[in-house]
């Protein structure tokens, strides 16, 4: 008996002795979770920081344009700070701590391994790169009222459209404020009052009279009652083979068969139409207020015209802040590029209208039926295919011809920036799309014959655009490669109702060039 009571002493003494243990692993074990736990805040905390988050960004300009930016800047004295623009809101705790870890592993290893002298700062700055770095679920959790006391009329307009068409268009806050957390002094989005319309007090310097045109050879067009002149560029007519081989890199289906055009001599304007011609046009022609479209259309379609109703003011800047002059004119609709051609004609007495597109293509040849009228093969100077990833395309030859997203800085370029093509035509690749007189028809060129004189389509949804722009990728800008509008895609976040019949919202590389018909 007293053996056995010795060994349940001993059993229970030793299983004492391992509760402890158990009890004290265990509470050390949750002190140091919570060490843990604490530690990984603070860290995160600190890390949350302004400091911490200039650590990695070196934007030469970053600070200080965040200092003076409205989200500092205030009269309120509320500072906003980096993570809560960059981050989603702390309520949304999975999305913000995932999102914290997976931008600050990128900033750490850009920091580490990446030359900050190579970036594009310009391009970082662009609403369409600015759009991937701030949730709109940070704008809203602070911005919980978007009708504040002091708004604006148009702000209301535009801020009603916002909350209509927020999900179905993928609206976001900074397409339209993007200066709100860093300033930009030359961002601009309120609707404009002014605009850049060069103004002479001393009208005897005008142009009183159109260019008298006596025979086939460039001339210097004057419109009058203006300082403005542009080069008009002799086309003679001919035959050529329109579309693209099979044995054509990048080609795509809508540019065959090839077909023999046969064009009659017309005039091409030596570049786009810049902002001073224009704003010369907008000058003498624009709609006061909100002129309802149909009446514009009822005034602009009657056979005896001596008026035209021209372009209401746009919402913003047209030209991006990139500057006026002789830069191509962007962002108008193709019915006002249509207008802007018949107000031309008017003052002219000539015949302005746009190409078509077998003249378009005829031009941007320049005699030539290679890929571009310069030597080179689009493969080489392409930033597609599995190759590009260790080595980067040619852009010698190329950028003394196009303006492209290679060497053009995400945005349009004055005429000097290239060489002309073998017909005298500068920019017809690259810089800026621009319109055609035909409508879009994928199966345009199967539906004629091998042989077709001077066609135009005239059905169709779109209308035609050519030669690419800006951002394009080299495979774009042949002479070939065809692309049409996107009409209600360019007008998303117009704010307007009816939407402007004038200005799109939401592309920047459009525009025009001008052909003038023979007599």
């Amino acid at each position: 008996m007293r053996n056995i009571l010795l060994f349940r002493l001993k059993y229970l003494f030793g299983k004492r002795k391992i509760f402890r243990y158990k009890s004290f692993y265990f509470f050390l074990g949750v002190a140091l979770g919570v060490c843990i736990v604490v530690s990984l805040y603070q860290t995160s905390v600190y890390f949350s920081s302004d400091a911490s988050c200039m650590m990695c960004h070196v934007h030469p300009h970053v600070t200080e344009s965040w200092k003076l930016s409205k989200h500092v800047n205030n009269a309120s004295g509320t500072k906003v700070h980096c993570v809560d623009c960059h981050l989603p809101p702390k309520n949304h705790t999975w999305k913000h701590y995932t999102a914290k870890a997976r931008l600050g592993i990128k900033d750490l290893w850009g920091y580490i391994a990446k030359d900050s002298a190579d970036f594009d700062w310009d391009r970082k700055s662009e609403i369409d790169y600015a759009v991937t770095y701030i949730p709109n679920e940070s704008c809203k959790e602070c911005h919980t009222n978007l009708f504040p006391e002091g708004i604006s009329d148009d702000a209301i307009t535009a801020h009603l459209y916002y909350e209509e068409k927020e999900e179905k268009l993928n609206l976001q806050c900074i397409s339209c404020h993007l200066d709100a957390g860093h300033y930009n002094p030359n961002y601009k989005h309120e609707k404009m009052t002014s605009l850049p319309i060069r103004q002479v007090t001393d009208t005897s310097l005008y142009f009183k009279i159109a260019t008298p045109v006596t025979a086939f050879e460039n001339f210097t067009e004057q419109i009058p009652g203006s300082m403005v002149s542009f080069e008009m560029i002799a086309i003679p007519g001919g035959a050529f083979r329109m579309g693209s081989p099979e044995s054509e890199p990048f080609r795509k289906n809508d540019e065959s068969p090839v077909r023999t055009v046969t064009l009659s001599p017309f005039f091409m304007s030596e570049v786009e139409v810049t902002w001073d011609m224009y704003w010369a046009f907008y000058a003498k022609t624009m709609s006061e207020g909100r002129t309802p479209p149909a009446n514009v259309f009822a005034n602009n379609s009657r056979p005896d015209v001596d008026a035209v109703s021209g372009p209401t003011s746009p919402f913003g800047s047209p030209d991006q802040g990139w500057g006026g002059g002789n830069r191509p004119a962007i962002t108008m609709t193709h019915y006002a590029a249509q207008t802007f051609c018949q107000w031309l004609s008017l003052v002219t007495g000539k015949k302005y209208r746009l190409p078509t597109e077998a003249e378009w293509e005829y031009a941007a040849r320049g005699g030539t039926e290679t890929p571009y009228f310069f030597d080179g093969n689009p493969k080489t100077f392409s930033n597609e295919g599995f190759l590009r990833k260790f080595f980067s395309a040619s852009t010698e030859g190329i950028s003394s011809y196009v303006v492209y997203v290679n060497n053009s800085k995400n945005r349009t370029q004055e005429p000097g920036a290239v060489k002309a093509n073998p017909f005298g035509l500068k920019n017809m690749l690259g810089n800026v799309m621009e319109y055609c007189a035909d409508k879009y028809d994928p199966q345009a060129y199967a539906k004629t014959g091998e042989n077709v004189n001077n066609p135009l389509v005239t059905e169709g949804e779109e209308w035609v655009v050519r030669g690419g722009y800006y951002a394009s990728d080299a495979s774009a800008v042949r002479c070939a490669a065809r692309d049409c509008t996107k009409h209600d895609e360019w007008l998303k976040t117009d704010p307007q109702q009816p939407k402007s019949i004038w200005w799109y919202s939401d592309v920047r590389g459009i525009g025009f060039r001008i052909v003038c018909e023979k007599e």
